[in-house]
């Protein structure tokens, strides 16, 4: 009886087989090292093969580009919204490029994660916004100046050289301005091992899920006998067709037991997911389904409005004249991100209209309804109106105008009202006859005591 692995110093033929795959074979355990110890690092191709990965990029960048950037003027009442600018046409609906407004902002958004950022063109007639065009990152580099404290630099797009004001510019953990830290670069490590492992359950899949072993043979095999055996295996572990071994007599298999990290696999790939969702800021039952409300505000609050804040401010630096931004500023409508949720939202409008900070028309106007031509404003009987500038009340119940900086400005109210209002005391006698004596009673009682 022969088995196959007797010693190193003589081999058999099997034991060359075996070898052999066992050189092509590798565990868990030996991929991850690998990852480990590899000197390079995973493209962004690659990055997005991973599917939690591409899920969490599509997710931001899907929930970003559908919410509108409206343009805004401070003024002595407050804050005003600008219709009919062409930079929130361009922005919203149409670039007057190739690109919607929604694929554009999904592109600045997908290159702000995964590049050194994202790149438009800003092209202007004098304060005229013509276009926004969309540049890819890859075919965008910098010339910087020398200076490290007045820093400059000039952009250059396939040779040809631009100044920075020219250019959207919407970076990642920037500290130069023009460029940044994608997401990919800073998670390397992360990916890296993520992608190791899912090309790992690959290779297992292409093997079509035929366990590994070793084989013994009762008797040394000659050449052909061996060759059959290799040819034999070597189809066996493909997952082209269905395919059997025959074993000639003599010849047994042995199954070789995975090693724990193997069998763990689908922990370490949950492990690994739950990993870049973190990095993401992004709870995982966004992705799997099934989240909370608890869990969509965190979504919304650690994912979404740190991305939203990065791409508005670079667009109120970049699109902004020098002589609007003192009164002007865009932003996003965030009430689109409960527009999905129509309980939510009607909710949050009768909170409003309750308490009477928003009104039917507002309402419908946020809801793209026309106006019903209801102009009056809801206050209940209950309420007095005052004007702090003036110090005017106004008593909808009485009918009544009064001042309490001057009672003399309404003399039919004013002086009825706030000059002549009895002391509290006397108010309280008035109530109660008896009160007087009462108290007269009772000091005569603390005097004798």
């Amino acid at each position: 009886m022969w088995p196959i692995f007797r010693s190193i110093a003589k081999k058999t033929p099997i034991e060359e087989i075996k070898l052999e795959e066992r050189a092509e074979e590798k565990t868990l355990e030996e991929v991850l090292l690998q990852a480990f110890m590899q000197q390079g690092s995973v493209s962004l191709e690659e990055a997005l093969e991973v599917p939690t990965f591409a899920g969490c990029v599509n997710k931001v960048c899907d929930t970003v580009s559908i919410i509108p950037i409206k343009l805004y003027r401070r003024n002595k009442e407050g804050v005003e919204e600008v219709k009919n600018d062409d930079r929130v046409k361009l922005l919203n609906v149409d670039t007057q490029d190739t690109l919607t407004g929604t694929d554009f902002k999904k592109a600045i958004t997908f290159d702000y994660l995964t590049n050194k950022g994202g790149y438009a063109f800003i092209n202007k007639r004098g304060n005229r916004f013509m276009s926004l065009n969309y540049v890819e990152a890859d075919k965008v580099s910098f010339l910087d100046g020398i200076d490290p404290i007045f820093k400059d630099y000039k952009i250059q797009v396939d040779g040809q050289e631009y100044e920075g004001y020219q250019f959207l510019k919407v970076c990642r953990r920037t500290k130069n301005g023009h460029s940044g830290i994608s997401m990919v670069k800073e998670n390397n490590l992360l990916l890296t091992v993520s992608y190791t492992t899912l090309k790992f359950e690959g290779r297992l899949v292409k093997r079509g899920g035929n366990k590994k072993g070793f084989l013994e043979s009762e008797r040394r095999l000659d050449d052909d006998s061996v060759t059959a055996l290799q040819d034999g295996f070597s189809n066996l572990y493909t997952d082209e067709n269905e395919k059997v071994i025959v074993l000639n007599n003599g010849v047994k298999f042995h199954e070789s037991s995975n090693s724990s990290v193997e069998m763990q696999l689908n922990e370490n790939k949950k492990a690994n997911a739950n990993e870049i969702c973190k990095v993401f800021g992004m709870p995982p039952e966004i992705l799997n389904g099934g989240a909370t409300e608890e869990q969509k505000q965190m979504f919304i609050q650690y994912c979404i409005i740190p991305v939203m804040k990065a791409i508005i401010e670079s667009i109120n630096r970049d699109l902004l004249l020098e002589s609007e931004k003192k009164n002007f500023f865009f932003d996003y409508d965030v009430s689109e991100l409960t527009r999905a949720d129509i309980k939510t939202r009607y909710e949050a409008y009768a909170i409003g209209y309750k308490n009477r900070f928003l009104q039917i028309k507002e309402i419908r106007a946020m809801e793209n309804l026309p106006d019903i031509g209801i102009p009056y404003f809801m206050l209940g009987m209950n309420d007095v109106l005052y004007d702090p500038a003036s110090g005017d009340i106004f008593m909808p119940n009485l009918n009544q105008f009064a001042n309490v900086k001057d009672p003399a400005k309404y003399p039919q109210t004013g002086s009825q009202n706030l000059s002549n209002v009895p002391p509290a005391d006397e108010t309280d006698k008035k109530d109660d006859p008896k009160k007087e004596e009462k108290d007269n009673a009772k000091d005569e009682s603390n005097d004798q005591g």
